[in-house]
């Protein structure tokens, strides 16, 4: 058997890949072609590393492989993972062993595509397919010995991600996958709706995916009191706490969007002054916190599901009896839609009255979100018996993929 395993976190926004064992992915890129403004051709995502000061991504064509979490394009793929393997990882698939991530209640046809990359074109000598959710309840274990969580074997991870948010029970590394919540919400419909209130109150950037992201991350987090805060949006005064601009690049002294630090002070009435649209800036007030917002009211985009305090309850309400207060003892935050800051707070602020009194509610937010997932994985990847749990090529190519399928438990 090989000795070389790669380990493969195959999100809809990003990948995270590296060398099973390290404590770190060796890349992270965009799981995406790009086309630049200047470009008439789509070129290969760079490391996130690179991409804050190499190419200018302002209006950027975006085409992904996975969409709403599944793979829909198996050739874009195939072709992002080539560059991967050659240019980023240098590693020899016929001579690897692959550790893969697929979300929860993936189905046969995406799993066949998925199968037939990683055997048929690529040639990997093994594979593995893991519940991210798996990984990150694995990892967390690891990190604290002596936690409730570790002693119970049980926990319930809420990954905001991408595509999705998930309220998943894990019991003994295995997803309880009749009790599994979703929410059809993640990172990119919070993008798709910070550019619909831009667009519609200042300047038109329904194109601007990179720089939105980018401004999201930067400024959005989540209200403690929604009330108080949509009445500080209000203020007309300066010194509004809550206002925060965004200088958009001009593709000549700056291609990357920022945040401006605000002037020591002006006169009220130079500040009442109405914005200048032909300016390269945006001001954002109650769009920081109505964005987020949206984890908790899906209903704010006409959505007809429930919020994430009440997934997570049902989550826990299709499980046994006896683990639901052992659960709400170990909920874990992971994605990068968790990196909103106060989430946690907010979250169990709604979740306590939700929850029987005699219950402890204790809520941990991974150390770094993003990569809890590949850094599972990584520790997966070097235990003793991984080999013994993948599934060969000859397995594959003597059985098909339904069968070798079975060995997953998923």
């Amino acid at each position: 058997m090989s000795n070389n395993i790669v380990v493969l976190d195959n999100g809809g926004g990003l990948i995270k890949a590296g060398q099973g064992g390290e404590r770190d992915p060796v890349t992270v890129i965009p799981n995406c072609l790009l086309r630049p403004l200047s470009s008439k051709k789509f070129i290969f995502p760079l490391p996130l590393s690179d991409l804050d000061n190499d190419i200018d991504l302002t209006s950027a064509a975006v085409r992904r492989p996975i969409d709403r979490g599944y793979l829909i394009n198996p050739e874009l793929q195939r072709d992002i993972w080539s560059h991967l393997f050659t240019s980023l990882l240098r590693i020899t698939p016929t001579s690897s062993s692959l550790l893969l991530t697929e979300p929860p209640l993936s189905i046969p046809s995406v799993q066949r595509a998925t199968d037939e990359l990683v055997f048929e074109d690529f040639g990997f000598s093994s594979l593995y397919v893991a519940n991210p959710q798996s990984l990150v309840h694995l990892y967390e274990a690891s990190r604290q010995p002596d936690s409730m969580l570790s002693r119970t074997q049980c926990s319930l991870v809420v990954d905001c991600g991408f595509s999705f948010t998930h309220a998943v029970p894990v019991l003994h590394n295995f997803t309880l996958n009749y009790a599994i919540r979703r929410i059809d919400l993640g990172g990119k419909a919070l993008t798709n709706y910070l550019k619909e209130l831009v667009s519609y109150r200042s300047v038109n950037v329904m194109d601007q995916t990179f720089l939105m992201d980018d401004a999201k991350e930067k400024l959005c987090f989540v209200s403690l009191d929604l009330h108080r805060d949509l009445r500080l949006a209000r203020d007309r005064r300066h010194g509004n706490p809550i206002k925060s601009t965004y200088v958009l690049p001009d593709g000549v002294t700056h291609t990357k969007g920022y945040v401006k630090q605000p002037p020591p002070h002006h006169s009220d009435e130079e500040h009442q002054k109405k914005p200048d649209f032909n300016k390269n800036e945006i001001d954002l007030t109650n769009e920081r916190f109505l964005v987020p917002e949206t984890l908790f009211q899906p209903a704010d985009l006409g959505m007809n599901q429930a919020g994430l305090a009440e997934c997570i309850v049902r989550a826990v309400s299709s499980c046994h009896s006896y683990l639901q207060p052992v659960l709400y003892q170990s909920i874990i935050l992971t994605g990068g839609s968790t990196l909103f800051p106060q989430l946690k707070e907010r979250l169990h602020g709604e979740l306590r009255p939700l929850v029987p009194d005699h219950f402890d509610l204790k809520i941990t937010t991974q150390e770094d979100p993003i990569l809890g997932v590949w850094r599972g994985g990584s520790l997966l990847a070097s235990s003793p018996d991984f080999e013994s749990m993948c599934v060969t090529k000859a397995e594959y190519e003597e059985l098909g993929s339904a069968r070798c399928r079975r060995r997953f438990f998923h």
